[in-house]
């Protein structure tokens, strides 16, 4: 069987036309630099994994946006909320790229959760989405698994952050290693690059297209650190290989 090709971006923060601008940055156009890097790469043809907050306030444009450009580039694509977005307004302007919670191909299946709390910062995950969880672990216990969700299930040492961790992550975590299969758990929502063991987990999280937040700070405060996306080659043996690769020469 082959390598499977992911790459990951989150956190665009995309507005209701294209020239919308969020804290200064224009999102449309480094959401596209991002993707121009991802085919200069040579990764154009992965499967591309989005991590929520693709709009900066569920703006209906910001969608549709989106799924006109990932239309034109002719990209397949996996989504989820984040705290940003709203699922049902989503589903209903992503037309081209509807939601699919599980995704599977060789030895491998992909998991996206939703982790957002109508009208919070923090992340959570629902009792009716464990209970899918469990479902679908029990289904795909012969699979390798990993599983997406736009907030972090762990401490990333910045105190402001930490306040939006999953709130339930002990539970999450019981669940997810009851059958041996999970190999890792990727998430969005920080800005900024982390990688972690989470008792036996693999977990990590990728910059955003747009602004990045500084690491290990206690209140809010931007980095000068570029766009950037993550690439995953899952192999057909279980073994995950991740690097984090920024946009060269960027100018917000």
């Amino acid at each position: 069987m082959a390598v499977i090709q992911l790459t990951q971006i989150s956190d665009l923060h995309l507005g209701p036309t294209p020239d919308y601008k969020c804290r200064g940055f224009a999102t449309f156009e480094s959401l596209q630099s991002v993707l121009s890097a991802i085919q200069i790469d040579g990764r154009g043809d992965d499967m591309l994994v989005i991590t929520g907050d693709i709009a900066s306030n569920c703006q209906v444009g910001a969608y549709q946006q989106l799924d006109q450009l990932l239309l034109a580039k002719n990209k397949q694509a996996l989504w989820l909320p984040g705290n940003h977005d709203d699922l049902q307004v989503m589903q209903q302007h992503l037309t081209q790229h509807p939601f699919l919670p599980v995704f599977e191909s060789g030895n491998w299946a992909i998991l996206m959760l939703d982790s957002s709390k109508s009208g919070q910062p923090g992340g959570e995950i629902s009792s009716a989405q464990l209970q899918k969880l469990e479902r679908h672990l029990a289904r795909l216990k012969d699979k390798y698994l990993l599983v997406a969700m736009h907030h972090s299930p762990v401490s990333v040492n910045s105190q402001w952050l930490d306040c939006h961790q999953i709130s339930n992550d002990d539970q999450l975590h019981k669940l997810l290693t009851s059958h041996g299969n999970v190999k890792a758990v990727i998430n969005g929502h920080i800005h900024q690059q982390y990688e972690t063991d989470w008792n036996g987990l693999a977990v990590y999280s990728v910059p955003s297209t747009c602004f990045q937040f500084a690491p290990r700070s206690h209140d809010f405060v931007l980095s000068d650190q570029p766009p950037a996306y993550r690439w995953f080659n899952l192999h057909p043996q279980g073994h995950i290989e991740t690097g984090v690769k920024a946009v060269e020469n960027f100018r917000a």
